[in-house]
């Protein structure tokens, strides 16, 4: 509201200064020849180049060109060359038949670098979030986590040789398409081994990091599908972190559901307020201009805790600064809900955070103690104890702490903090079991899902 009524008060003071002018200049019969208008020029439409590109696309590739042509690069003539266009010394480089026997060389892959070129202060943001090499250090720096997605997932301990189309499926299909991975490219500089396309981290032959598109498909590029909470559902879902799940439970996502379809999606970036909606999205709260605060790309900016990792911890370094983001989180809610409410909702979530990190500490005192008697399997996955450890902090905790995050009690309770009791006093029985006795048990007693 602030910002409306700062672009009105300002309209109206260029309103009130017009008229005084002309007062002045009537009254006084002079000429200000400073305030002539002067020729402003736009000129739109497309080089014979850029013409031929999308002449070719419209009948070969017909959805893509009918994408662009309704979204604001269409209507700004922003043109496929202008994007998948590169020098001939890319790393990228190819050509199309279209295009062999010609100087012109372009890319089917576009990555955040290429996109910085119009837009270099959210490409700066996105840089520093958690949706850039943050994303990606999973799939491509984890070397655990390569071991799971090969090893295990990729069958290569029933006999698929490592990197084959049918052990690298698993990462291919999941992984990746979150978390991005590292283009590799044949000779004929296309991506091979199926590297692309891939989730928000992806790394790109020519340097760039991260893949914008993730949120603003392609080729239409919508700000108003990335403003909805769908976008965000492609990745943000599932028994590890339902965020969506959690969100639509909330009370912002049941006013969403039944009032959405009517709020005013396609507001200017930094003038998208309440009023445009009457709840906030996943976007309002981590991203959005709101208030007094500005739009960032940095999906890390006003977060307090690390809700994901095996023991909470307020954010640092990388993942951002932890108190400032409280501060600016709470900022956002202060646009709809008084101070009492907010102390609440914030109080809840580092009293939620504290009784999870002392079942976690607790586990972790178990481990520290079987690992001192010999009494873990070298391998974890066939391991009951540590495999319930797992689904403690990956699933349940994770659960547990994003739903008093985001006001979705029946994530925090019944998907949350209820099994996480039950799965410290399984460990707990293990626990006993094995010091007691000295022994392993033989066969595993949990699920091979986990719990749900």
């Amino acid at each position: 509201m602030k910002k409306v009524m700062g672009i009105s008060g300002g309209l109206a003071a260029c309103v009130v200064l017009a008229i005084w002018i002309g007062g002045a200049w009537a009254e006084s019969k002079k000429v200000y020849t400073n305030l002539a208008p002067k020729e402003m020029v736009i000129k739109r439409g497309y080089t014979e180049t850029e013409a031929s590109c999308i002449q070719c696309h419209a009948k070969e590739t017909h959805g893509i060109v009918e994408a662009w042509k309704v979204g604001k690069m269409g209507h700004s003539s922003v043109s496929c060359y202008d994007c998948h266009s590169v020098d001939k010394n890319s790393p990228m480089a190819s050509q199309c038949e279209g295009l062999k026997g010609t100087d012109i060389y372009t890319s089917p892959m576009v990555s955040a670098k290429t996109c910085s070129r119009c837009h270099p202060s959210e490409h700066d943001e996105f840089s520093k979030s958690g949706h850039a090499m943050l994303s990606s250090k999973a799939v491509m720096d984890n070397k655990k986590f390569d071991k799971l997605m090969y090893h295990y997932e990729g069958a290569m301990e029933l006999g698929l040789e490592y990197g084959s189309p049918a052990n690298r499926a698993s990462r291919a299909t999941g992984c990746q398409m979150c978390h991005g991975t590292e283009v590799e490219l044949g000779p004929d500089k296309k991506p091979i081994k199926e590297t692309w396309p891939g989730g928000v981290g992806t790394r790109y032959p020519d340097g760039g990091v991260g893949n914008c598109t993730v949120c603003h498909t392609r080729h239409e590029f919508s700000i108003e599908e990335a403003r909805k909470p769908e976008a965000c559902a492609s990745c943000h879902l599932g028994p590890d972190h339902p965020h969506i799940e959690i969100y639509l439970e909330s009370k912002h996502g049941q006013k969403f559901s039944t009032q959405g379809e009517d709020w005013k999606w396609d507001s200017a970036p930094d003038a998208w307020e309440p009023g445009d909606y009457t709840a906030p999205t996943c976007a309002t709260c981590h991203m959005s201009g709101i208030g007094d605060l500005s739009t960032t790309h940095n999906v890390n900016e006003r977060l307090k805790w690390d809700l994901v990792h095996k023991r909470s911890e307020i954010r640092s370094g990388a993942r951002g600064d932890g108190e400032k983001g409280d501060k600016l989180m709470r900022q956002v809610c202060a646009n709809c809900h008084g101070s009492t409410h907010i102390k609440v909702q914030r109080d809840n979530l580092d009293n939620a955070v504290a009784l999870y990190n002392t079942y976690w500490d607790r586990a972790v005192e178990m481990k520290s103690e079987l690992k001192g008697k010999d009494l873990l399997k070298d391998d974890p996955w066939k391991d009951p104890f540590q495999e319930l450890m797992y689904y403690l902090w990956h699933h349940a905790g994770r659960r547990a702490r994003h739903g008093s995050a985001m006001n979705g009690p029946d994530y925090s309770h019944w998907h949350g903090f209820f099994q996480v009791f039950q799965i410290v006093k399984d460990m707990e029985d293990l626990y006993e079991h094995r010091v007691k006795t000295g022994k392993i048990e033989t066969l595993s007693p949990v699920m091979s899902t986990g719990p749900i």
